[in-house]
C-alpha cells in the first residue's frame, strides 16, 4: 500500500504556507541521556539568583532537542585533533545541564526571563569549551526557537567554520531561512548581506542532500525551495530522486503532479497520479488529479476522482466544493446544487455556496428562487461583488430592467476611485459591471446612456477601450445609426492603429452601409500570407455572405480552413466548430436548407453547448414546421444558456406557435419584442401570433412596426421576399378590419 506520510505543500497554497508547512518541528540531532559529572556526583541545583536584566523580547520556547553528552563531547574533541579535553570540560557540563534546566523552567512555567538564564549559561558553558558542536547548537537552537534568528545565525556560522560538514549545523540554518522566507522577509541577513534568503536556503539544502543523499525530506524540501524559485528542471530532478528511494510516497507523487500543474502541463500532472494503483491512491491524490482533469476539460473523470477523495475523507469541505464544481461544469444541475447544499449546511456562513445555488436555480429557469437566494447571500456578505452582479443579472433576466440598472450603478459606484487608478482586478471587475450596465440600458432602447456607460470603459484604456469601443458600435447600430457605427469604428483604428480586430470591425461596418467594395478591400490589406490570417479569412466570408456573395464566400471559408490549428487539439476543435457554423449561416442564407443542417449539426457534436448552434438549427427546423420537439428541446436549451437573449427568446415562442402551444408563444414573444424591439422578425411573429388568436388590430400594429424596422435596417439583414410578405400580410389585415367596421361600426380596443 502506499505511505500516506504528510510532507506534501497542498496544492495552490501561497508560498509561505508552503514554507510553513515543510518546516521540520525540531532538529534531528542525536538525543543521548546526560552522563553524570562524576561517580557519586549529585545533579546540579538550580542557583537561587535574581534575573538577569532582559535585552530583547524573547518568546517562550519548547523544550530543547539537543541533549550535552560529556563522554560525546570529548570523543568529539579528540576527533577534531585536539590534544587532549580540555580541563574546563566538567565546568562546561555543569553549565550546559543548568541551561537544560532554566529552558524547562521556562517551557513549563512560562516565564520568560529563565530563556536569559538559559542563553547565559550555554554562553558560560563556551567559554569552558569553545569548540564543543553540541554546545554551540544548543544555544543557536535556542536562539532561534525564541525568536532571534540573527543570534541563531551568526552562532551556526561560526561553528560552520571549523566543522564545515556538520549537518546538524547546516539543516539548523536551513531552517531559520525557511523560517525567515515563511515570514516574508525575504532580505539579505545581516551575516551576508549580499546574499539572498532564498538562494542561502536552497545552498544550505543542497549541502544537507550532499551529506544525507538518501534523505527523502531534505530533498522535498529542497525540490519545493527550487520550485519557489521558478527552477522547474532542478525541483524535478530532487523529486525525481527522492521517488527512486521512496517509490510509494505520497508525498513525492503529489509535488510532481503539482510541479507539472504549475507548468500548465496538466496531462503530465494526471498521468504522475494514475501512475498510482487506484487502491494505492490517498484522498490528497484523488483530490489533485480530480483538479488536473478540471484543467483538462475532462468533468466526468473530475467528478469520479472527487467523489473517490470524499469517500475516504467525507468531511473535506474542499473537495465537496471541488466535487460540486465539476458537477455543475457538466451541467449536472440536480447533483451539483445538492452538494452546494450541503456545503450550505455545513457552513451557513458560506455565501460561495449560496451563490452557486442561486447559479444553478436560475440555469434552471427558476428565477425569483435565485434572485431570492442571492439576495440571501448579498446580506451575509454585502462586499461580494459575485453576489451583486448575479442579482444584477436575475432582474435583467425577469425584465426588472430598472431595478437590474439601479443595482449596476451601485456596483459600478463600489468600483470607483476617484483618482481613477485602479490595480488590473479592480479595473477587470469595474469593467465587468460597466458592461452590465450598459447591456440593461441598451435592451430598455436608452441609447444615450449605453453610448455613456461605455465611454466609461474606453476610458479605462487597454482592453477595456477595445470592449468599449465594440459595444458602441454594437448599439450605434441596433439603433439603426450606421453612420455613427462607422464613425466609432473609425474613431477605435484611429486611437489602436495595430489592433486588426477593430479593423475588421471597421470593414464590416463599412459593408453593412453599403460600402461593400471599400470594406472589403480594408479586410483583404489585412492578409499578411502567414497562419495568423484565418480570422482575415473567416471575417471576409462573413462580408460576402452578407454581401449575397456566395462563391467569394465560400472561397474566403476555405482558406480559413486550411489554416486550422494543427498543434492544438483544443483549439482546432473551437475553430472547427466557428467555421461550420459559418458554412451552415452560408448554405441557409441561400436556402440550401439539408446542407446548412449538417454544417450545423457537425458543429454541435463538436461542441453540443454552443447556444447560438442550438438556436439557429432549432429556428430553421421550426421555421419549415419539421421535428417541432428536437427544435423545441434545442431553443429551450439555448435560452437556458442565454435567457437574456432576445432573438432566443423569439425563436422559443415561435416553436411554441408552432406547436399550437399559445399562452407560452405569448409569453415568450412579448419578452422577446421587450428585449429586442428593433429587429422586424419578432415583430411579424408576433403579429402571426395576434392574428391566429383573432386580435388582428394588434396584429396589424406588429406588421406597421415590422415593416417600419425593416425600412432602417441594413441592406444586408434584410429580405425582399420577406418583407413582401409581411407588406401582404398588413394588406389583408387592414381590409379585415375594414369590412368589421363597415358592418359593425367602429371596432373596440383590443
Amino acid at each position: 500500500m502506499m505511505t500516506k506520510k504528510l510532507r506534501l505543500l497542498p496544492l495552490g497554497l501561497v508560498f509561505a504556507t508552503a514554507i510553513a508547512f515543510v518546516l521540520p518541528a525540531r532538529l534531528s540531532h542525536a538525543q543521548t541521556t546526560p552522563a553524570p559529572i562524576a561517580p557519586g556526583s549529585a545533579a546540579p541545583a538550580m542557583p537561587e539568583t535574581a534575573a538577569p536584566a532582559q535585552s530583547s523580547p524573547a518568546k517562550t520556547p519548547s523544550a530543547s532537542p539537543i541533549k550535552i553528552d560529556a563522554v560525546k563531547a570529548d570523543e568529539a574533541a579528540k576527533a577534531s585533533g585536539s590534544a587532549a579535553p580540555l580541563p574546563e570540560r566538567a565546568q562546561a557540563y555543569y553549565h550546559a545541564a543548568l541551561a537544560s534546566s532554566y529552558e524547562e523552567k521556562a517551557v513549563s512555567e512560562g516565564r520568560q526571563e529563565f530563556i536569559t538564564r538559559a542563553i547565559e549559561e550555554y554562553k558560560l558553558a563556551l567559554n569552558a569549551d569553545p569548540a564543543s558542536p553540541q554546545l554551540n547548537l544548543a544555544l543557536a537552537d535556542l536562539y532561534f526557537r525564541t525568536g532571534h534568528a540573527r543570534e541563531a545565525e551568526n552562532t551556526v556560522r561560526e561553528l560552520l567554520k571549523s566543522a564545515p560538514d556538520n549537518v546538524d549545523a547546516h539543516k539548523l540554518l536551513g531552517r531559520v531561512y525557511l523560517r525567515t522566507l515563511s515570514e516574508g522577509q525575504n532580505a539579505a541577513s545581516p551575516a551576508s548581506p549580499a546574499s539572498n534568503v532564498l538562494d542561502r536556503a536552497i545552498a544550505e539544502f543542497e549541502k544537507i542532500v550532499a551529506l544525507e543523499p538518501r534523505s527523502v525530506d531534505e530533498r522535498m524540501v529542497l525540490g519545493q525551495l527550487y520550485t519557489v524559485k521558478h527552477d522547474a528542471k532542478k525541483a524535478e530532478e530532487q523529486f525525481k530522486t527522492a521517488k527512486a528511494i521512496e517509490p510509494d510516497s505520497e508525498e513525492v507523487v503529489l509535488n510532481l503532479a503539482r510541479l507539472y500543474a504549475e507548468s500548465g502541463d496538466y496531462d503530465h500532472a494526471a498521468k504522475e497520479i494514475e501512475s498510482v494503483a487506484v487502491a494505492d491512491r490517498t484522498a490528497k491524490m484523488e483530490a489533485a488529479l480530480g483538479a488536473a482533469y478540471d484543467q483538462l476539460k475532462r468533468p466526468k473523470e473530475a467528478i469520479a476522482a472527487y467523489q473517490r477523495a470524499i469517500d475516504m475523507e467525507p468531511g473535506d469541505l474542499r473537495t465537496l466544493d471541488a466535487l460540486a464544481q465539476a458537477l455543475l461544469s457538466d451541467n449536472q444541475l440536480d447533483e451539483a446544487l445538492k452538494q452546494y447544499r450541503e456545503l450550505a449546511a455545513e457552513d451557513p456562513e458560506n455565501s460561495s455556496a449560496l451563490d452557486h445555488i442561486g447559479e444553478i436555480q436560475r440555469r434552471q429557469g427558476k428565477y425569483e428562487d435565485a434572485l431570492a437566494t442571492i439576495r440571501k447571500a448579498r446580506k451575509m456578505k454585502p462586499e461580494d461583488l459575485e453576489a451583486g452582479y448575479n442579482e444584477g443579472l436575475l432582474l435583467d433576466v425577469l425584465g426588472r430592467y430598472d431595478e437590474a440598472a439601479l443595482t449596476y450603478e451601485k456596483m459600478v459606484d463600489e468600483t470607483s476611485h476617484a483618482n481613477g487608478a485602479y490595480k488590473e482586478d479592480e479595473k477587470s471587475n469595474r469593467a465587468i459591471f460597466l458592461e452590465r450596465l450598459g447591456m440593461v440600458y441598451h435592451e430598455q432602447n436608452k441609447t444615450a446612456e449605453a453610448i455613456a456607460t461605455y465611454q466609461k470603459l474606453i476610458d479605462m484604456g487597454g482592453e477595456s477601450a477595445v470592449r468599449g469601443y465594440q459595444y458602441q458600435v454594437d448599439t450605434w447600430r441596433d439603433a439603426r445609426q450606421f453612420d455613427k457605427a462607422v464613425e466609432v469604428a473609425r474613431k477605435a483604428v484611429e486611437v489602436n492603429p495595430k489592433d486588426r480586430d477593430l479593423k475588421l470591425m471597421l470593414a464590416g461596418e463599412l459593408g453593412d452601409l453599403g460600402k461593400t467594395e471599400e470594406g472589403l478591400a480594408m479586410a483583404k490589406g489585412l492578409l499578411a500570407n502567414t497562419d495568423d490570417d484565418r480570422p482575415v479569412w473567416l471575417a471576409l466570408g462573413q462580408m460576402c455572405v452578407r454581401a449575397h456573395r456566395w462563391k467569394e464566400a465560400e472561397e474566403a471559408f476555405d482558406k480559413a480552413e486550411a489554416l486550422t490549428t494543427k498543434t492544438d487539439e483544443k483549439k482546432a476543435k473551437e475553430e472547427r466548430t466557428t467555421l461550420l457554423f459559418m458554412r451552415g449561416e452560408w448554405a441557409e442564407r441561400q436556402k440550401h436548407y439539408e446542407p446548412a443542417e449538417q454544417f450545423f449539426r457537425q458543429a454541435l457534436e463538436l461542441d453540443p453547448e454552443s447556444a447560438m448552434t442550438l438556436n439557429y438549427l432549432g429556428y430553421m427546423m421550426a421555421d419549415k414546421g419539421r421535428q417541432l420537439p428536437e427544435a423545441l428541446k434545442m431553443i429551450r436549451k439555448a435560452v437556458e444558456l442565454e435567457p437574456m437573449n432576445g432573438a432566443f427568446l423569439d425563436s422559443l415562442g415561435w416553436v411554441y406557435f408552432k406547436m399550437g402551444e399559445n399562452e407560452l408563444a405569448e409569453e415568450n414573444l412579448r419578452r422577446a419584442v421587450e428585449r429586442d424591439s428593433s429587429d422586424p422578425t419578432v415583430h411579424d411573429h408576433m403579429g402571426e401570433l395576434y392574428a391566429k388568436t383573432g386580435r388582428i388590430r394588434l396584429a396589424a400594429q406588429q406588421w406597421e412596426i415590422s415593416l417600419a424596422q425593416s425600412a432602417k435596417s441594413a441592406a444586408a439583414d434584410v429580405d425582399p421576399a420577406e418583407v413582401a410578405k409581411v407588406q401582404k400580410k398588413l394588406e389583408s389585415a387592414r381590409v379585415k378590419l375594414a369590412k368589421e367596421e363597415s358592418a359593425v361600426g367602429p371596432v373596440k380596443p383590443e
